[in-house]
């Protein structure tokens, strides 16, 4: 596999190593040659962090240097996948999860996540 998107959920069980995060999931991850985390993943934690839906092992304030040090990439959201969005059908009301879906659908990546409401789309998910 060449190219893969984590859900944000994914993300933060890898940078945790929380063991809800298949060893399998883990070894792709590893394996894969790009891979990317987006924009919208880091938006959505600032958010939950602040109306107390999650926490991390970390403080969030350090969560740049923290990403720097991986070899990941930054998915910035373009305008391209802006559209893309307006045209999803509302399979999933999760804001963030469908910029994931249009950004995968763009950037022809295969989406790492557990979410089964991912498979209404037109998107490759992995998750075993």
């Amino acid at each position: 596999m060449d190219s893969i998107l984590l859900d944000t959920h994914v993300f933060i069980w890898l940078a945790e190593d929380d063991s809800n995060l298949p060893v399998s999931i883990r070894d792709i991850i590893e394996n894969t040659e790009r891979v990317f985390v987006s924009i919208a993943s880091f938006w959505e934690i600032s958010i939950k962090i602040k109306i107390g839906k999650i926490s991390l092992l970390s403080d969030f304030n350090d969560i740049e240097s923290s990403f720097e040090s991986t070899r990941f990439k930054l998915l910035p959201i373009s305008l391209k996948d802006t559209i893309q969005l307006c045209n999803l059908p509302l399979h999933h009301k999760d804001p963030f999860d469908r910029i994931l879906v249009a950004q995968a659908m763009n950037n022809s990546l295969v989406l790492i996540s557990r979410d089964v409401a991912f498979d209404a789309y037109p998107v490759r998910r992995m998750w075993l």
